[in-house]
């Protein structure tokens, strides 16, 4: 069974709530009648309801059973609108403010996720990463002990040998543009019990360079090779080296010559890139060159799960960050 198909599954076991704030929009209505239809979670669509279903109608999709809400007539906005006064009130919020930020559709849904009337969210098919991002860090905040907010995606590469027969995880490739040596640390061992908690993988986490254990000098690189310090001394129950280069990280005759001492050279499963450059071209050149299926970005670091798309994504993208999204969830309660 491919990895997806075991976090569907998980997510069928428990289904959770999760929210779409971009409900008018054509995939995902697409998504949420596939999601109500496989039994994945509880789809909730934002936005207004007659628009939405006349939407579904066109798209011939069945929206029985799901859940519309409109902001501007629930009868939670004005305890969403109090609430979040009271998160942001010594930023200078004022009342007059709240009223207005939380009519947004993705203030709006993150306010149902921080008051537990979602389980989770799901939103980038028209928004930005950064969209999602401030609503997060503004009402949902970090998770306890967790310094910085990353992104990971899943990368199942069709015939590979690489990583879990095929599967990755690259990080962070959304969210950091240039993570100093101390975020670079954290993000390493974050993916790394993203990689344990939600894929049930036994990580093996590589901090990629373009050097291997010294073979280069540079400033590039020391901030690599700090962040590996960091990360080990912080956790060395973790399997987590470097720096590594990318064939070093997964090649095992490559790592036996460059990195002979290393339990993660060749055989990484885990690849955490130095910033955010690097990751997403990486990421990228793996989906289109290698054919690979690209699931994410998923954040990793809230205190409740709220996710992003592509705004290039499919609605089957949805569908498995919504899953992706639900598992999280029942793993933060």
């Amino acid at each position: 069974m491919d990895l997806m198909k075991k976090i569907w599954a998980a997510a069928q076991s428990d289904k959770r709530r999760i929210v779409l704030p971009e409900g008018n929009e054509e995939r995902n209505i697409e998504a949420a009648g596939k999601i109500q239809e496989l039994g994945l979670a509880y789809p909730i669509l934002i936005g207004g309801k007659d628009e939405i279903e006349a939407k579904a109608k066109e798209l011939d999709v069945d929206l029985s059973g799901i859940e519309i809400i409109d902001p501007e007539k629930s009868e939670n906005l004005n305890k969403y609108i109090t609430a979040f006064y009271e998160l942001r009130k010594s930023k200078g919020v004022t009342m007059e403010k709240a009223d207005k930020i939380v009519r947004d559709p993705l203030y709006f849904a993150t306010m149902m996720v921080k008051l537990d009337d979602a389980d989770g969210m799901v939103s980038g098919a028209v928004h930005t990463t950064g969209d999602l991002l401030r609503p997060g860090l503004q009402i949902i905040k970090t998770a306890p002990g967790v310094s910085v907010v990353s992104s990971f995606f899943i990368m199942q590469v069709p015939g590979s040998t690489y990583g879990e027969q095929g599967t990755l995880i690259f990080s962070d490739c959304a969210v950091n543009p240039n993570p100093n040596e101390d975020q670079l640390a954290a993000i390493a061992i974050a993916t790394a019990e993203t990689a344990k908690r939600l894929c049930n993988m036994d990580p093996k986490v590589a901090m990629l360079s373009f050097s291997t254990m010294g073979s280069a000098d540079n400033e590039l690189v020391d901030k690599v090779r700090n962040a590996t310090q960091k990360a080990k001394e912080m956790r060395p129950d973790l399997d987590i080296d470097g720096e590594l280069q990318l064939d070093a990280a997964i090649v095992k005759k490559v790592a036996d010559q460059k990195a002979p001492n290393s339990k993660v050279a060749g055989k990484a499963n885990v690849l955490v890139f130095p910033d955010l450059q690097a990751g997403n071209i990486g990421y990228k050149l793996v989906q289109r060159f290698a054919n690979a299926e690209a699931i994410g970005p998923i954040c990793q670091g809230f205190d409740k799960p709220i996710n992003d798309l592509s705004r290039g994504c499919s609605s089957d993208d949805i569908v498995n960050v919504v899953a992706l999204t639900a598992v999280q969830a029942q793993n933060n309660k």
